[in-house]
C-alpha cells in the first residue's frame, strides 16, 4: 500500500481529530493546503443507501451558486435550429452524427454533454465511452432536452451532477481553494440539500452518515452529519 508523502503527513499532523462543523471543516482545509496550485475542494457523503437496489440509487444535480471554478466545455449533439440554439447559448462544441462518430475514433476534448431527444438514437451508441466517465446524457440530469439553450447556461453557471458510487458515497467538486471560505460554505449546503432532497423513500435508518471536506492534494477533514443536516 503506497505511503503518504511528507508534506501530507504534515498536513495531517494539523488538523484536529474531531468532528467540525461546516465552517470550521473549510478553514481546516485551507491550513492544511500545501499544494503549489489552486486545488479543488471536495465533500464526500457516505449516505445509508444500498445502491445494489435500483430503488436506493441517489443521483441529480444541482446549481451551485459559486460556480466549481472551472468553466466547462459544453458539448451538444443536435441539428437545425437546436444547434443554432446550442451556439447562441455559448456551446463550445456542436454537432449531429460526426461528432459522435468523432467520440468513437478517441474524441474527449469536453467535460459535459448534451443532446436532443431525437439524437439518441445516435448517441447511445457511446454508452460504453460516455457512461463510465459520467458524461452519458440523461433527461433526469436535464442533458437530454430540447431546451438545449437552457440546459448550456446552467451547466456553464456551475450546474453539477452527484450519484452515489458502488460504496454509497457521492464525491462532488464545490469549488476552489482561492474561494472565499463563506463561497465554499454556500456551494457545499446547496449540494448537501440536494442530497437529501434526493432521499429514497425506501432508505430506512440514517441518511447522512459522514461527511468530509478535502483539498485535492490534502487530507480529508471530518464533518459532523448532524451539524450539517441541521444547518441544511
Amino acid at each position: 500500500m503506497p505511503k503518504h508523502g511528507k508534506n501530507y503527513r504534515s498536513a495531517r499532523e494539523k488538523l484536529e481529530a474531531r468532528p467540525h462543523t461546516l465552517d470550521e471543516a473549510v478553514q481546516s482545509v485551507r491550513g492544511a493546503a500545501f499544494a503549489k496550485f489552486d486545488e479543488t475542494v471536495e465533500i464526500s457523503l457516505r449516505l445509508g443507501v444500498n445502491p445494489k437496489h435500483a430503488d436506493q440509487m441517489v443521483r441529480g444535480t444541482v446549481v451551485l451558486p459559486h460556480g466549481t471554478g472551472k468553466t466547462k466545455r459544453v458539448l451538444v449533439v443536435a441539428a437545425g435550429d437546436k444547434a443554432k440554439e446550442a451556439e447562441e447559448a455559448g456551446a463550445d462544441f456542436v454537432g449531429g452524427e460526426e461528432v459522435v462518430q468523432k467520440i468513437q475514433d478517441g474524441w474527449l476534448d469536453f467535460d459535459a454533454v448534451i443532446a436532443t431527444p431525437d439524437m439518441m438514437r445516435v448517441v447511445g451508441r457511446l454508452g460504453k465511452v460516455l457512461g463510465p466517465r459520467g458524461m452519458m446524457p440523461n433527461p433526469k440530469t436535464g442533458t437530454v432536452t430540447f431546451d438545449v439553450g437552457d440546459a448550456v447556461t446552467l451547466i456553464k453557471a456551475g450546474k453539477v451532477e452527484f450519484r452515489v458510487d458502488k460504496t454509497a458515497i457521492i464525491h462532488v467538486p464545490v469549488g476552489k481553494l482561492s474561494f472565499d471560505d463563506s463561497k465554499l460554505v454556500d456551494n457545499a449546503m446547496a449540494l448537501v440539500q440536494a442530497v437529501m432532497r434526493a432521499k429514497p423513500s425506501s432508505a430506512k435508518g440514517k441518511y447522512l452518515k459522514s461527511v468530509h471536506l478535502a483539498s485535492t492534494m490534502g487530507p480529508g477533514v471530518e464533518i459532523d452529519p448532524a451539524s450539517v443536516e441541521a444547518q441544511a
